[in-house]
């Protein structure tokens, strides 16, 4: 198992850092230490005979699969399909069976019952070993915490990665990863589309905000690496993303391409420095992102379709021999590009290949047969240049999966579906979410702090969110509650803005829950009004910057029970709210 330790603090940052990361400077080598060391019995399976579990040496192993495997056993390799169904699909079974696939991605729709998702991934995996050559699957998830957590039912709801750089402790950071992960083998999954490192930047970008630790390129390696650690206890691949990084993007890729006006030299000091450290230290993947740079490529090109951005770059300069997953191909920004290239899909999903992706993730199961794999096989056969870039990129999948799916030590192929969703959440995970999320509240403007209401004082809780309605009702069990319901995050309706200000003129006092574009329209109706309004950030804090004129404001960073409870009891004064700003509400100042 790879070392715990941070040598990237004095190796890539020798400059002296800030006050607030001083305490790190001495906890590295000790950090791990203060946790109780794991012990990962040694997982007894049935496994079937084939090339992939011979007892060779790692290279030979590849060296030997690399002769044996056809064609379209090679090619299958690249590809990392979803499904659309809660068990997997006769066409995704096929896909396994007929071609041994490189992995499968699980979205929050197969996930329902983790006890169905144990099953349907021991299927697959049984499958997958019953091939000729027994490659086992990567099963792959997005599990960031906080906002994003593909993988439901009982899982920890965590107070998210902007929570962390509120307090800002790399034990948080892997402790937070190390009960993911703990989570995640239990339900047999392997790769993990986590931690997010983009650097926030832009206070409108709505599709990172609270999934970025921080605005501060330094502390958000520093808290990548930490997480990536934790997740690596239980042999968990960890996958950074979205590189080279979406926190300067003002627009969602999954509906468009988002454009990023910045120079290369800005990408290099700020959002590639997560990166910089993080291959440093070893993380085993990367996945980029659908982001048009035309500052630095010049042609439109998505980085996640970019020769420039994953083999130039990543590979040459950056030094990074990993594997490099592209985001969803099926996401909005992909599309568009194709539409102003006069490219097909599956021209797209070649191009990503070409420019050095190792996996293409699709969340959609294609036919067997359809388009995308006669491209992409069909160049593989007829073009030396594209054999030679698949056939790397097969040896980089399947030494990742000789170091973390044939040891003893590796996520469970065969989870029992009768234990395995009793095992999540983990023990011990409760209490230490719940304490992360009361040590992160981070207080923006105090003047009714510890808020004690005046007899008879009209008081009314607003927001979308019945958990912060119910947790504002225990509160103060004097307030009136209205819930939100505006049909998008981006904006509310001229009928929805009358009604809250209609409402808002009968009460003295509004404590608000602030979450999205939309919410700030809804509490700027009531800045002429006579009303105070107390405002109660959840997720992502930048709302907030548009709301100079408020004198009581608080932000927590997750939107699970144990955030609204912190941030309820620092308003009533029951907790001082410790944590601090992790992003820069000036920013446009």
């Amino acid at each position: 198992m790879k070392s715990r330790t941070f040598p990237f603090i004095a190796t890539v940052f020798p400059s002296p850092l800030p006050p607030f990361f001083l305490p790190a400077l001495v906890l590295p080598a000790l950090l791990m230490l203060m946790l109780p060391s794991l012990v990962l019995p040694a997982q007894t399976v049935a496994l079937e005979n084939g090339t992939f579990w011979l007892d060779l040496d790692d290279e030979e192993v590849i060296d030997r699969l690399m002769e044996e495997m056809s064609d379209e056993e090679i090619v299958s390799q690249l590809f990392l399909v979803g499904w659309a169904t809660v068990e997997p699909s006769r066409e995704l079974l096929e896909w396994v069976r007929r071609r041994n696939i490189g992995g499968v991605k699980v979205f929050g729709w197969n996930s329902t019952d983790l006890s169905v998702l144990a099953r349907s991934l021991s299927q697959l995996q049984h499958e997958a070993l019953a091939t000729p050559h027994g490659i086992p699957l990567f099963t792959a998830t997005d599990q960031e915490g906080g906002w994003v957590r593909h993988v439901r039912g009982n899982t920890s709801m965590t107070p998210g990665n902007m929570a962390l750089g509120a307090t800002g402790v790399l034990q948080d950071a892997y402790q937070t990863g190390y009960y993911i992960g703990a989570e995640l083998r239990a339900l047999g999954i392997n790769m993990n589309f986590a931690p997010t490192v983009d650097v926030f930047v832009n206070l409108d970008d709505y599709v990172i905000g609270p999934r970025a630790f921080s605005g501060d390129p330094i502390q958000t390696a520093m808290l990548g690496t930490a997480f990536f650690r934790g997740m690596e206890e239980h042999r968990v691949i960890a996958t950074a993303k979205h590189y080279p990084g979406h926190g300067n993007a003002a627009e969602d890729s999954h509906g468009s391409l988002p454009r990023i006006d910045d120079a290369f030299d800005v990408l290099w000091e700020r959002d590639l420095v997560p990166y910089r450290v993080l291959i440093r230290e070893g993380v085993p993947a990367i996945l980029s992102g659908h982001l048009n740079f035309p500052l630095i490529t010049e042609n439109g090109t998505p980085a996640s379709l970019s020769d420039y951005f994953k083999r130039d770059l990543l590979r040459d300069e950056l030094g990074f021999d990993g594997i490099i997953i592209t985001d969803d191909l099926y996401m909005g920004a992909v599309f568009q590009y194709g539409r102003a290239t006069g490219r097909s899909f599956a021209e797209l999903c070649l191009l990503a290949i070409e420019a050095g992706s190792d996996l293409i993730m699709l969340s959609q199961t294609p036919l067997l047969n359809d388009q995308i794999w006669r491209t992409v096989y069909n160049a593989y056969r007829t073009r030396p240049e594209v054999r030679e870039t698949v056939d790397r990129s097969v040896r980089r999948i399947l030494r990742t999966k000789l170091e973390y799916l044939k040891p003893d030590s590796r996520v469970p192929l065969f989870p029992d579906p009768a234990t395995a969703a009793a095992s999540v959440p983990h023990p011990e995970a409760a209490r230490f979410f719940a304490d992360h999320a009361f040590r992160s509240v981070t207080i923006t403007a105090d003047a009714r702090i510890p808020l004690k209401p005046a007899p008879n004082e009209r008081i009314l809780l607003a927001g979308k969110f019945n958990s912060f309605l119910n947790e504002g009702s225990t509160r103060f069990p004097g307030a009136a509650r209205y819930r939100f319901t505006t049909a998008t995050v981006y904006r509310a309706s001229p009928q929805e803005r009358a009604e809250f200000r209609r409402l808002a003129a009968q009460y003295d006092t509004i404590i608000f829950c602030l979450s999205d574009p939309a919410t700030v329209q809804l509490a700027n109706e009531v800045r002429d009004m006579d009303v105070e309004l107390i405002l109660f950030s959840v997720l992502s804090p930048s709302y907030l910057h548009s709301f100079p004129w408020v004198r009581t404001a608080l932000a927590v960073y997750g939107w699970g029970n144990d955030s609204y409870r912190a941030g309820f009891a620092v308003l009533s004064g029951d907790l001082q709210g410790k944590g601090r700003l992790p992003i820069n509400l000036s920013i446009r100042d």
